[in-house]
């Protein structure tokens, strides 16, 4: 017995008008490949299994399928010989479904429930193939929808006559079929056009001729249903989805103090009120917890901050998690799983790679931490740095509870600090220290006396005397 749904997203054209060497489908919105969207929608429609043609770039494509979508059938078009080809390309994927929805790749504002009431539609209506139309103010670029008294058909812009172009009623190219009429016609397409191409479209006329059941689903909001592909329309695109998703924050008590100028990606989630001041940006998979708030130009990736965080302008946050709390900024950058503990502090000019730094302990200023371990209640003098790459390897550091480092000490890993040690500041730390020692490593200073009106008499010699 067949399952009910599958559905194609259609993503192995080249799009030459984005003029990139990146495939069209995975040029960024809002720091995700435009692929993502049509993806995340189709998984947000209940039973619903999904294939991908890819064709060109198809490396890229199915690299970040096969990490990021797993679940999801990979399918080659070898040749880009249109829309119509690419569904053949898919017969054994969607041969084991009774209906299969078809979108395009680069369709990123498209919404679950207009994909939902297509399929009710074509249910209801017992229809062979389905399709939602939409009317725009400017139809360029789109197959217009051609209605008459011998049913319905859709042109493509570069077949169309005069009159046809001046059509305003468009087709989004989603569609909904019913896969046992498909497989009777879609052998049937032949490439009789400008483009030599096989046009799925020109299903809708043929299922008619076969006295099929064609169904339109008109629905409003051009730009629900935009495809993008040239640059100018990316950024349109961008921005779109920037305001929707600020907006759905907004509501739910996010405060933003300019925002036009924020940033927000899709899979961000935030835990309760935040604040969020001009021209921050948040992106992939972050969650924002209560109370938090972020200063202007600070950016925010793959990343947890638990609630009551203050991050100042200026920071970087990348693949990292800030406890309860703790403050960071201006200028810090934390990076690859480094955790910063409740009431900690990152500050000025700090960047930490790799580290865990306890709860209550300070990194303020002009430090650079790496593969290390600080305890709590510590405190980190400025200039501090762990030596943590010997040219080959990367090694750890560990920092014991209620130390205190000296500024300018240089640790060279693997080296261990136990709890309540100091260093004096310019030490360049080699060996572990013990508990409570106070470890030194520098040369005794010495004092030249008279070392000025020696080298300004040796500068006076040196011009012969002259003054």
């Amino acid at each position: 017995m067949k399952s009910e749904w599958g559905a194609l997203i259609l993503a192995a054209g080249k799009g030459t008008r984005m003029k990139s060497a990146t495939a069209k489908v995975m040029q960024p919105i809002l720091c995700e490949p435009m692929l993502f969207y049509p993806l995340r929608t189709l998984s947000e429609c209940e039973g619903v299994s999904i294939g991908v043609v890819v064709g060109y770039g198809k490396q890229e494509v199915s690299d970040y399928l096969t990490k990021e979508w797993p679940q999801v059938a990979i399918i080659e078009q070898k040749e880009q010989k249109g829309t119509g080809d690419a569904v053949k390309a898919g017969f054994h994927f969607w041969k084991d479904y009774k209906y299969m929805l078809v979108l395009p790749g680069d369709v990123p504002l498209i919404t679950s429930e207009s994909i939902k009431q297509l399929m009710r539609i074509h249910l209801l209506s017992d229809s062979s193939l389905s399709f939602i139309s939409f009317k725009v103010a400017d139809p360029a670029g789109y197959g217009r929808v051609i209605r008459s008294d011998c049913g319905i058909r859709i042109v493509e812009e570069k077949d169309a006559t005069e009159d046809q172009l001046a059509i305003n009623e468009v087709n989004s190219g989603i569609y909904a079929f019913s896969t046992a009429a498909l497989e009777r016609y879609i052998n049937e397409l032949r490439c009789k056009n400008v483009q030599g191409e096989y046009y799925l479209t020109d299903l809708v006329e043929l299922f008619q001729q076969y006295k099929e059941r064609v169904e339109v689903l008109s629905m409003d909001g051009e730009d629900e249903f935009l495809g993008v592909n040239d640059p100018l329309q990316l950024a349109y695109a961008t921005n779109l989805l920037r305001d929707l998703l600020v907006k759905r924050w907004m509501e739910k008590g996010v405060k933003c103090a300019d925002p036009e100028t924020v940033r927000i990606g899709p899979r961000v989630d935030f835990e309760g009120e935040a604040y969020l001041a001009p021209y921050v940006q948040i992106f992939g998979e972050t969650s924002v917890g209560d109370r938090c708030s972020i200063g202007s130009f600070s950016i925010l990736k793959d990343s947890k901050l638990e609630s009551g965080v203050s991050v100042h302008p200026h920071v970087v946050i990348e693949s990292s998690v800030v406890r309860q709390n703790a403050i960071v900024g201006p200028f810090a950058y934390l990076r690859d799983e480094t955790e910063i503990g409740p009431k900690s502090f990152a500050g000025k000019f700090v960047e930490i790679k790799h580290s865990k730094i306890g709860s209550g302990s300070k990194v303020p200023h002009l430090s650079y931490i790496g593969d290390a371990t600080i305890g709590e209640d510590t405190n980190i003098g400025a200039g501090t740095i762990t030596c943590n790459y010997d040219g080959k390897r990367k090694h750890p550091t560990k920092i014991g509870n209620r130390c205190f480092i000296g500024s300018d000490t240089m640790l060279v890993a693997p080296v261990e600090l136990d709890d309540d040690a100091t260093t004096g500041a310019g030490s360049v730390i080699t060996q572990n220290v013990p508990m409570g020692a106070l470890a030194l490593a520098r040369a005794r200073q010495r004092n030249i006396l008279g070392w000025k009106k020696r080298r300004e008499n040796i500068n006076n010699n040196d011009n012969g005397g002259r003054s």
